[in-house]
């Protein structure tokens, strides 16, 4: 039996959150950790208290907008941002890792070099990299990785 590491341990979790998404395109998920404790979790969906795009559409499908851009028109708040806010109110998160099962867009990236986060850990892919640019830009260490389910 071989003990798998944090980075894939964290990464595997993030399956599970993504499970929770409501949006009708794309589950993802987000799981913030400070010294190997989680502190925040997220998936993407509508704001709380806010009726979800699987109750009443999608108005970028709609609108076929392409995935990647347009992001004000979208209704759902990231995971990504679900994670930092969730994680923050715990405290500070300067030092923490973000995990998530996508590329974070340029709108989660500047979120996540402004919160602190040193390290980016992301086991799928999204329709553009411009994201990860801004956080190497900016010093964040970005690692890929793979899991049973990328």
């Amino acid at each position: 039996m071989s003990r798998i590491g944090w980075d894939e341990y964290f990464a595997r979790m993030v399956e599970v959150v993504k499970l929770r998404s409501t949006c009708k395109r794309h589950q993802y998920g987000a799981i913030v950790t400070l010294n190997n404790q989680i502190r925040g979790t997220g998936y993407n969906g509508a704001p709380s208290g806010m009726e979800h795009c699987t109750e009443i559409g999608c108005l970028r499908d709609e609108l076929r907008i392409k995935s990647g851009t347009r992001h004000e028109i979208c209704r759902a708040v990231h995971a990504e941002q679900n994670a930092i806010l969730r994680a923050l109110e715990f405290g500070n998160i300067q030092g923490a890792t973000l995990y998530t099962n996508s590329y974070p867009c340029q709108i989660c990236s500047k979120l996540i070099i402004n919160s602190g986060v040193k390290k980016v850990v992301m086991s799928g892919t999204y329709s553009t990299t411009d994201g990860i640019e801004l956080l190497k830009q900016a010093g964040i260490n970005v690692i890929t990785i793979k899991t049973d389910e990328s």
